[in-house]
C-alpha cells in the first residue's frame, strides 16, 4: 500500500541539510511512504514563538518542500496570541511560497482561546486545513496551553467551514474519539505514542474511516510502529488504504498518481 504521512518533522533540533533530507525521504521509501506533511521544529523557541522565530521554522520548512518539491508538503507554523495581524501576514507569506498546503498550531494556547479566530480566518481565506496538536489534560497540569480533545472539538464546531485535523490518537484516546464523532470538518491523525489494541478499530467505527489519516510524528516515532498499528488493525483493506493514503490526498488536494 501506498502511503502519506501526515504529521512529520524531518527538520527537528537542526537545521536540515539536502543530505539530511534525502536520507528522510530513503527511509520514507522504505517504508513504502510516498509523500510527507512537514510541520516544522515547532518547539525550537519553546510555546509561544515570536513573529521572527515563526519565520525561521517557517523558513526551514520551505526550504524541504523547495528542494524536494515531489516528497514534501508544508504547514505553515502560527502562534494565534501574536494576535490577527501577525496570522495573516505570515500565513500570505508561506502560502506566497511553493508547497504550503496547511496550518499547524502546537501549545500556545488551547483551542477554545478567543484568538483562534484569527487562525479560522486565515484558514478560511487561503482555504487552508488545521493541524492542532491534542492531547488529553485529564493528567496533564497546563490545561491552559494544551487543547484537549473536548477544546479542538469546540474549534470544530465553531467553525463548520473550516477543515481541521486532530493530532494524535493515541493522545486523545478512545475519549477523544468520541469528542470528535458527528463533526464532518474534524479528521483525527494517527500518530501520538505506542499503539493501543482496538482504537484505531473505534475511530472507524465512530468517525467512519475516511476521517482518520496516518500520521507518525517522525523522528519522534518510528514509522513501522505507526503504520504497523493500521495494517494490523481488524478493518478491511480498503479502510487502510484510506487512512494510509487516500484520505490525506483528498483533503490537501495532492497531486499524486
Amino acid at each position: 500500500m501506498r502511503i502519506i504521512d501526515v504529521h512529520t518533522h524531518p527538520v527537528f533540533g537542526t537545521k536540515a541539510t539536502p543530505a539530511q533530507l534525502q536520507r528522510w525521504i530513503d527511509h520514507g521509501r522504505r517504508h513504502h511512504i510516498v509523500h510527507m506533511i512537514v510541520l516544522g521544529d515547532v518547539l525550537l523557541f519553546g510555546p509561544t514563538p515570536n513573529a521572527a522565530q515563526l519565520r525561521h521554522i517557517n523558513d526551514d520548512t520551505a526550504r524541504a518542500a523547495r528542494l524536494f518539491p515531489d516528497y514534501f508538503t508544508a504547514f505553515c507554523y502560527l502562534n494565534p496570541l501574536l494576535g490577527e495581524r501577525a496570522v495573516m501576514r505570515e500565513v500570505e507569506r508561506c502560502v506566497a511560497q511553493p508547497g504550503f498546503r496547511g496550518i499547524k498550531l502546537e501549545i500556545a494556547n488551547n483551542a477554545a482561546h478567543p484568538c483562534m479566530r484569527h487562525v479560522a480566518k486565515a484558514a478560511r481565506t487561503f482555504n487552508l486545513p488545521v493541524l492542532q496538536h491534542s492531547w488529553s489534560v485529564v493528567n496533564i497540569r497546563n490545561s491552559q496551553h494544551q487543547s484537549d480533545p473536548s477544546t479542538t472539538a469546540l474549534f470544530a464546531r465553531r467553525n463548520p467551514d473550516v477543515k481541521i485535523i486532530m493530532a494524535h490518537l493515541t493522545g486523545i484516546g478512545f475519549r477523544g474519539v468520541l469528542e470528535a464523532k458527528g463533526l464532518p470538518n474534524l479528521y483525527v491523525d494517527t500518530s501520538g505514542g505506542f499503539p493501543e489494541e482496538g482504537l484505531i478499530e473505534y475511530a472507524a467505527e465512530h468517525l467512519g474511516a475516511d476521517h482518520v489519516l496516518y500520521g507518525s510524528d517522525l523522528p519522534i516515532r518510528e514509522n513501522s510502529v505507526t503504520i504497523g498499528r493500521i495494517l494490523g488493525a481488524r478493518i478491511s483493506a480498503a479502510d487502510k488504504q484510506r487512512m494510509l493514503f487516500g484520505n490525506t490526498a483528498r483533503l490537501l488536494n495532492l497531486p499524486l498518481n
